[in-house]
Order: C-alpha cells, then structure tokens, then sequence
C-alpha cells in the first residue's frame, strides 16, 4: 500500500455505521452531552491505542500484527486469544455493515427481503478482496473519500440550517434551542459510560493501520502520519456531526437505525437528498465491510504461519492473497444472512454488541503488549533514541488504556440488553486460553523436545 491508501485506510475505517446509523441513538441514550462527553472520552481510548500500536508497527512491521505482538511480548496463549478474539469481532463487524446496507437498500426496493442483498454485498466484497491487495487498497480509498466529502458537505449543510441560512421545512430556525429543554445529560452521567460500547464500536477499524503494517510502503514514514491525524478527525467528524444533529433535533426524534443524516437533508427540502445521502451511507456501510474482511483475513494468515490457525489458512493464490483465510472470514459475515429468519435490527444489534466486546478486549491486549514490549526492550539494553516512533507517557498510556477498557466492560453488566453479549465475549476469551493451554501448548512443546533429540 502507498502513503495515501493507508491514509484514507486508517481515515475511513472509523466513518460507517458508528456515525451515519448509531449517532443518533447515542444522543437519544445519552443526551447530547453524554454523546459528545462519550465520543471524546472513547477518541481518548483510541488515541492511546494507536500510540501503543503504532510503536509496535513501526519497530516490526508485520502483516496481521495483533496476534505477534501479543504472542511475542506476552504469551503464546494471550496471542492465541487475542487473534482468534478479534478476528470474530471484525468478522461480525462485516456482518454488521451487510445487514446494515440490506436494510438501506429497503429505501429503494421495499418489497425485496434484507437477506437477498447481504448475500449480494457478500458476493462483492469478496470479489474485491479476492483479487490483489492492490485491488482492495485502491477501491477502499474512493470508498474513504467518498464517506470524507459526504460528512464535510454535511456539517456545512447543517451549520447553515442551524443558523437560518439554509431553511428547515417545518421547522424555525433552530439555534441550539433543542440543546435546553432536554439538557444536556437527560438521564444522567453514568449512562455515558453504559453506552460507551456503541462508541468503540464505531471507532472500530482505526486499528487497520497495524494490521496493513506488513503490506505498507515505507511504514517508519506512513504509520505515524496516519495515526497522528487520528484526533483531529474524531472531532471534526464526530463531535461536529453530533453537535449538529443535537441542535436540529430533540433527542427523543433520534433512534436506533433511523439516520439523522438522511433526515436533515430531507427537512432542509435539497432535491433528491433523500437518495443521495442514501447511497453515501451505503458506500460508507460497504467501505467498513471491505476493511473488516481484510482485516479479518489478514489476521487468519498470521495465526495459520504461527501455528495457531489450520496451516491451510497460511497459503497465498497467484495474487498473493491468503484467499482460503478470506474465505473462511465470508462464512462468518454470512450470519447477516439470519435476517431470512430474523428481524433485521435484532441482527443488527447482535452482530454490533459481540463485535464492540471483541475489540474492546482486543484494544486491551494491544496496550498489554506495548507495555511488556518496551519493558523488554529497556531491559535488554535498547534506547529510546532508537525508537523511530514512540508511544508517549510510558507506562501510563498502556496503564490507563486497559483500566479505562475494563472499566466499560464492566459497566456493560450493568446493562440488560448488553450483559449476555459480554458474558458470551469473555468466556469466549478464557475458553481460547484454556484450549490452547490443554491442547496447542503440549503439542508446542512436543515438538520441541523432537527437535532437541535430532
């Protein structure tokens, strides 16, 4: 990949279905200011993830890195753990997006069943991955831009109509009246921390930089630059987008899967709007897919070269593309096709609840790893002038990373609608530990002893 395909990769991975369908339920939840306190408070999070990642990345560039890191500074078993954990996260994320652009695509065929186009998105997606690295870097980067320019356009659009440049049909001129009889925390601040999980899921996919590390040119150059932009885009995207749906309408008219940005254009009577933010989103939803099965795919390759997958997800096609991985990842996004024989939103929220947990627990391992790793490497003699990229404030960014982590974790069993979502996430967690512990790590050291008596 080049300098501006990381860029848009990393740009794009956090605007989808976190900010054009789930923004306007955080604010329903949360308030206005719980949405902006959470959104900022979980941009905090990222930060500090990426700043581990990004060290990581930069001194061992490898494709897949989650799952090496953890393995290598933590333990065989953590790096078990953690690659298999994330890689059923972001293969449900792609579900997530598919049963998302189905339920989209309602807007223009009522009458055709969610399912028939997830397994066409499906279809797509994989054709895309299917082919080069190349291939998928190049249509992620028009997808990206594509979903940039759409939110721009739209904060402009909605500063105008706050400000009666643009008017509202059926609707005075705004201001930021609707910000003073709901309050800004309606339902107080604890709930912030409760709808948090909707927050790191919708930052989910920033973390494709460390994967793309190994596929990436020059990654000593590109990795920082990407992540160091990563703040700034949370608050023009995110903040601006929530600040702008706050003050045009009240928090009890925002839900679940309904997208404000969608009704924004309609009231502010621009012709076809409707339409055209539509297919944004869409392109956004499938933009979010594409990097999930990428990721997804990438990290099945990693583990099968390190033992800890089936060796036949390890092998590359003429394209050098691990396609058995990918295929293997598609089996997973297919569970977007329960929407034949479920609601769709009850998938919907299924699919986001288990994908959330998993990168939660995912983001924690890679701070853990920053930490034991530059523990290790002062240790063994190694300055930090030598460090091309490092993660500032050790040990207290990886410190703080985990127990802010932990803690939304733990309020999520405060939650009923999300509690057996983390009680399913975590002993998934332990049960990967425990199966490699009783199965691969004998079987590791079996073959170690083999080759000692050679």
């Amino acid at each position: 990949m080049k300098s501006r395909h990381l860029f848009m990769l990393s740009l794009g991975g956090v605007i989808g279905t976190g900010l054009f369908l789930n923004a306007g339920y955080t604010i329903n939840q949360a308030g206005p200011g719980g949405a902006i306190v959470g959104y900022l408070f979980g941009g905090l999070i990222l930060y500090m993830v990426m700043t581990c990642l990004g060290e990581l990345a930069v001194y061992m560039p490898v494709t897949g890195s989650f799952q090496t890191y953890a393995t290598r500074f933590i333990s065989p078993s953590a790096g078990f753990s953690l690659g298999w954990m994330y890689f059923v996260g972001s293969a449900a994320t792609a579900g997530v997006e598919f049963t998302a652009a189905g339920i989209l695509m309602k807007h223009w065929f009522p009458d055709v069943p969610v399912w028939i186009w997830c397994a066409i998105f499906v279809v797509l997606l994989f054709a895309l991955n299917a082919l080069t690295t190349k291939a998928f870097a190049e249509a992620e980067f028009w997808f990206a831009g594509i979903k940039v320019v759409a939110v721009v356009l739209f904060i402009i659009i909605g500063l105008g109509a706050i400000f009666g440049i643009i008017p509202l049909e059926d609707r005075a001129t705004p201001m930021f009246t609707n910000l003073v009889p709901t309050g800004l925390f309606p339902a107080g601040i604890a709930i912030v921390f409760v709808t948090m999980m909707n927050v790191i899921f919708s930052y989910q996919g920033s973390e494709l930089v460390g994967i793309a590390a190994g596929e990436t040119e020059n990654p000593e150059k590109n990795i920082p630059k990407a992540i160091r932009t990563i703040l700034i885009r949370i608050v023009v995207f995110y903040i601006a987008s929530i600040i702008v749906l706050s003050a045009i309408f009240p928090a009890t008219e925002l839900g679940l899967l309904e997208s404000p940005f969608v009704t924004l254009m309609n009231v502010a009577g621009i012709p076809f709007a409707g339409d055209i933010m539509n297919f944004v989103i869409l392109t956004a939803i499938l933009s979010v897919g594409n990097s999930c099965l990428y990721a997804s795919t990438r990290l099945l390759w990693s583990m099968a070269n390190e033992g800890m997958a089936p060796k036949i997800f390890g092998r590359l096609s003429k394209q050098k593309v691990p396609f058995n991985a990918l295929l293997f990842t598609i089996l997973f996004s297919l569970l977007s096709l329960l929407t034949s024989v479920m609601e769709a939103d009850t998938v919907f929220v299924l699919l986001m609840s288990i994908a959330g947990i998993s990168v939660t627990i995912s983001w924690m391992g890679i701070a853990a790893s920053q930490l034991m790793f530059r523990y290790r490497y002062l240790k063994d003699g190694g300055t930090l002038e030598s460090l091309t990229f490092k993660a500032p404030f050790y040990p207290f960014v990886p410190i703080f990373c985990i127990a802010f982590c932990l803690m939304i974790l733990v309020f999520l069993a405060f939650d009923p609608t999300q509690r057996v979502g983390l009680y399913y996430g975590v002993g998934f967690f332990i049960a990967c530990m425990v199966f490699y512990k009783i199965r691969l790590e004998k079987k590791d050291k079996k073959s170690k002893k083999i080759i000692l008596s050679r």
